[in-house]
């Protein structure tokens, strides 16, 4: 598992926050987490909002 792993599910609530801050267009159903899932989550956010996988983990990684 890399950072971007460990920082989803130790502080998922945080992240989350953040991520509907920045991407107002997320839903709370496609900010579900559930555990060992990390890339279906990172998947939706980056369809979601049009970014690449690296992005998406860059912005979680400086959170």
């Amino acid at each position: 598992m890399g950072a971007t792993e460990d920082k989803i599910k130790g502080n998922w609530n945080k992240v989350r926050g953040k991520l509907k801050e920045e991407y107002g267009e997320l839903t709370d159903d496609e900010l579900v987490y559930e555990e060992g899932k990390e890339e279906q989550l990172l998947g939706r956010i980056q369809e979601k909002t049009g970014k690449t996988k690296e992005e998406v983990k860059d912005f979680i990684d400086n959170i």
